[in-house]
């Protein structure tokens, strides 16, 4: 199957980006896996697909695919490149586009100096909706939320406190001292696994640098450590206020760029979270995907 595509990236978390908006590929997980593959393939950390408005009220349908080849309820620095990409390729002339996903409806908008500005939606603190199961664990309060205890499942690995939240998909976020001497590589997947969470979860290794500022590692689901996460730099900043460390507005530096995520508290747990970053193209293409099971 002869496919064109966009590669895009935003603060270094890249992606293949795919149209169906006039035709349907109908690729396999396999088939996913292999685009994403950076050896055979293209090479992605997600696969972002357009396809057409499923209803009235939203300009598109916006589709991700980890490069496990699993879909996905939703990709913050993904969004931000999804409009970039509709936009230049001439899908649309509004520079604000509402799209469906998995996890809801988001609001994007191209700024005028070419970064992207995303509305992902209000975070989900229940456990059971993230989902984690939180049975017999006791929280450890903290500003005007708590912690969870998390003992890792492997021998000599410590107990952790996790923030647990959803900005659409699940999060855990960990505080550490440095994020550059944190156990990202040995920690993320006993994380990323661990058998309370029963869709797997993305890990954030958060370092508070001061009230407006912080820097971000994420240990993502299905792609390992990836430059840039757009839903855990939103996941990590709200957890951060509810928890007390942060203002509303803070500056998030992940190995891949910076984004700048704001959070109203004030205004309640309900409120929007608005994240704003680069979307960059970087090349196009066609690519002969083979037919994989």
């Amino acid at each position: 199957m002869r496919l064109h595509f966009t590669k895009m990236q935003g603060a270094g978390n890249d992606f293949v980006v795919l149209d169906e908006t006039r035709q349907r590929h109908g690729l396999t997980p396999a088939q996913y896996r292999w685009l994403a593959d950076r050896h055979f393939g293209v090479g992605a950390d997600q696969i972002l697909t357009v396809r057409p408005a499923p209803h009235p009220g939203v300009d598109f349908e916006y589709v991700i695919h980890n490069a496990d080849g699993g879909e996905v309820e939703n990709c913050g620095n993904g969004a931000r490149c999804f409009v970039r990409y509709v936009h230049d390729a001439g899908l649309t002339d509004r520079r604000c586009v509402r799209v469906q996903t998995r996890a809801g409806v988001l609001t994007l908008a191209l700024q005028g100096d070419g970064r992207v500005t995303v509305d992902m939606g209000a975070p989900v603190f229940e456990p059971d909706r993230v989902p984690f199961d939180a049975q017999g664990l006791a929280p450890q309060p903290e500003g005007d939320w708590q912690r969870w205890p998390l003992a890792l499942p492997a021998p000599g690995e410590p107990v952790v406190a996790l923030a647990v939240l959803s900005m659409g998909n699940p999060h855990a976020v960990l505080r550490v001292d440095d994020v550059q001497t944190a156990p990202v590589a040995a920690w993320g997947p006993l994380i990323e696994s661990h058998p309370r969470f029963p869709r797997r979860v993305n890990a954030g290794f958060l370092q508070v640098v001061g009230r407006e500022r912080a820097r971000l590692r994420v240990y993502e689901r299905g792609a390992g450590e990836t430059l840039a996460c757009g839903t855990g730099a939103c996941a990590a900043v709200v957890a951060g206020i509810r928890l007390g460390w942060f203002d509303e507005r803070v500056d998030v530096d992940l190995p891949g760029g910076r984004l700048t995520i704001e959070w109203p508290r004030h205004q309640g747990l309900a409120a929007p979270v608005r994240m704003t970053g680069p979307a960059e193209p970087v090349f196009s293409g066609v690519v002969d995907v083979p037919e994989l099971p």
